[in-house]
């Protein structure tokens, strides 16, 4: 089992600011639709203790948790790290590029952009060090991920079925059901990867 590690200090905005950018906007949206953290913990399917660190900025949230947490308040993870912005225009400086994810090799996950609201369209540049694995539950339904490859192996995992993915290749995924990420390779992996969640 891959080890569950979770948001990184750095490259980009770091822990902390990340972690109070999630304490108010998750806390702003929950009011603004009224739900109670009980509520909200039971349309996520997650603890109440856990919303409630995540509301105080005290909570260290997987992936897995932002999307579910995410999701039940019909916004995307990019609203909720506060990578998006409302003019038709935006630059997203490096130092403002949440880092979500981080291997235990030092192989790390970056959020690059989202679009805001509950069509979800998020740009993601990933780094797997050799023998990293990122393991996910599955999106909500409808997820669909394209990846392209820029350096070393892909190996992806989605359901029963399993793909190596080479640099310079593409591939599209519908990862609405438990999928990997995995470097089973020599050289660092580094892919991109567009997340959008389709109606």
């Amino acid at each position: 089992m891959t080890k569950k590690v979770n948001i990184l200090t750095s490259p980009g905005a770091d822990a902390q600011s990340v972690s109070l950018a999630i304490a108010s906007k998750l806390k702003a949206h929950r009011k603004d639709q009224k739900l109670s953290l009980d509520e909200l913990a039971r349309r996520a399917g997650i603890s109440k203790g856990m919303l409630v660190e995540m509301e105080k900025g005290l909570a260290n949230p997987s992936i897995a948790i932002l999307c579910k947490v995410a999701t039940s308040l019909g916004i995307s993870v990019a609203d909720v790290v506060n990578v998006t912005s409302a003019p038709p225009v935006h630059l997203i400086e490096d130092k403002d590029i949440p880092t979500l994810w981080t291997g235990p090799k030092g192989g790390i996950a970056r959020l690059l952009a989202g679009a805001s609201g509950p069509n979800m369209i998020e740009l993601w540049r990933w780094e797997i060090q050799p023998g990293e694995k990122f393991e996910s539950p599955g999106h909500p339904n409808g997820t669909i991920e394209l990846l392209y490859v820029e350096q070393g192996e892909l190996a992806l995992k989605v359901a029963d079925d399993e793909l190596t993915i080479s640099s310079g290749c593409s591939a599209v995924a519908r990862t609405d059901v438990p999928h990997y990420y995995a470097n089973k390779g020599l050289p660092k992996l580094i892919f991109t990867m567009t997340v959008v969640e389709l109606h």
